[in-house]
């Protein structure tokens, strides 16, 4: 049984380990991608700033297995928010996490007042893609904002006003 909850500061190194376990996995490690940036230090406090949210996603032992969460994009306007590092470790995949994840994220986003979900992948994140695309995320041809993932090659919007999917 997985159980989802708010990221709390002693989940920051699990948290660390689960993203960088990931990253590794499919091999972005290089530049530009999320497995080098600062917050991964301390990912509790990257997340407590207004319309922003980290979940962690437990297994039955306590042990954390996914993350996920939102917070504005930055350089683009105030209505849009980005889906950030959202990771399952690979033993969780395919038992509901990532919906589960994804949902609860896409809704806080929307109390929070965002109506559009931005997102950046690789494409040998075949799965994670299929997911998002389930869930009404397009594809876009180039990306939003600044992140600072430039080796990130697939972008995807999502509407979060309540006639979306």
């Amino acid at each position: 049984m997985l159980h989802l909850r708010p990221i709390q500061p002693e989940d920051n190194a699990a948290v660390a380990r689960l993203i960088k376990t990931v990253m590794t996995e499919f091999h972005c490690t290089g530049d530009g991608y999320s497995i080098n940036d600062p917050e991964l230090a301390d990912m509790f406090s990257a997340y407590t700033e207004a319309r922003s949210a980290f979940f962690v996603l437990v297994d039955s032992h306590q042990q954390i297995v996914g993350a996920g969460g939102y917070a504005p994009l930055h350089a683009s306007g105030p209505e849009v928010c980005e889906l950030r590092k959202m990771y399952l470790l690979p033993d969780v995949r395919g038992h509901g996490g990532g919906k589960q994840l994804l949902e609860h994220c896409l809704a806080e986003a929307g109390r929070d007042g965002f109506s559009k979900m931005y997102l950046e992948t690789v494409a040998g994140m075949t799965t994670a893609a299929k997911l998002y695309a389930k869930y009404g995320f397009t594809p876009l041809d180039a990306p939003l904002g600044h992140t600072g993932h430039s080796a990130c090659d697939r972008y995807m919007i999502r509407d979060l006003t309540p006639s979306a999917p």
